[in-house]
């Protein structure tokens, strides 16, 4: 496997983009959605698979498709191709706010696991597939779901996740995450969960699960998972007649009098 060699700089700080510089020829896969702006001279078009199997035919494409609708995401790619004479860019963004990870995939084994949202674009040559959760209460309990992304290549791949990211370089070592803070691993590190006690479940607020990873390998962690941020917003939301649900003070209220409201 031979992935397109692209170059690529990380922008911002909690709401990043990621250009990528592509030379004449060259070409990224992304998902549908992400690309924020490009130059001109870069021609894009949706297919039907991530285009890392050149002979890969209609059956092909659609299995393909087919794994990424078992994800939930969409069964298109679309192909950013230079087809100047000259080097151009184009630039994408994460759908929430979060950080960008580049990923040198030869340098992570040629394969990583991530979660089913997290792959924002990659270089042409990158498969995108998918990989079950052997066991049943990993997948069920895990925040993860059954399906996990899988990537494999050797060229440059691009993940976005909520909050910070913390990169944790495992040797035989035992790392207890909370659910659904887990944005990648490589193949060497077991993804299993634990329960913990129901004490420390109902008043803790740390929910009846933790995630274990254990094994040798590279773990990236976020400190702000997306359900987190939302279930935060849908608190603070207005409700259904139009009231505000509070702010966690007894001067809510007495605020939306002085404003007007």
């Amino acid at each position: 496997m031979k992935c397109h060699e692209v170059d690529y700089t990380i922008i911002g700080d909690d709401l990043q983009t990621v250009e990528v510089e592509l030379d004449p020829g060259e070409t990224v896969v992304a998902e549908a959605g992400a690309m924020n702006w490009m130059d001109d001279g870069i021609l894009f078009e949706a297919r039907m698979g991530d285009g890392s199997q050149a002979n890969e035919g209609l059956m092909g494409k659609l299995f393909s498709a087919g794994k990424r609708a078992i994800t939930g995401e969409s069964l298109f790619m679309t192909h950013f191709t230079n087809q100047s004479g000259g080097k151009r860019s184009v630039t994408f963004g994460a759908p929430y706010p979060g950080k960008i990870v580049p990923l040198d995939m030869a340098q992570c084994g040629g394969e990583m696991l991530c979660q089913k949202d997290a792959f924002l674009c990659a270089a042409k040559g990158t498969s995108i597939g998918v990989a079950f959760t052997k066991k049943f209460g990993a997948g069920f309990f895990g925040g993860e779901g059954f399906i996990l992304q899988r990537l494999q290549g050797d060229g440059m791949a691009f993940l976005h996740a909520g909050g910070t990211i913390v990169e944790k370089k495992l040797s035989q070592d035992i790392l207890k995450v909370d659910t659904g803070c887990i944005v990648g691993f490589t193949p060497g590190i077991d993804y299993n969960i634990e329960r913990v006690g129901l004490k420390s479940a109902f008043f803790g607020g740390e929910g009846l699960f933790l995630a274990t990873l254990r094994g040798t390998g590279t773990v990236y962690l976020q400190s702000l998972p997306f359900s987190r941020l939302a279930d935060r917003i849908i608190a603070h939301a207005p409700s259904v007649g139009g009231e505000r649900q509070g702010e966690g003070s007894v001067l809510g209220g007495l605020g939306d009098l002085i404003g007007g409201r």
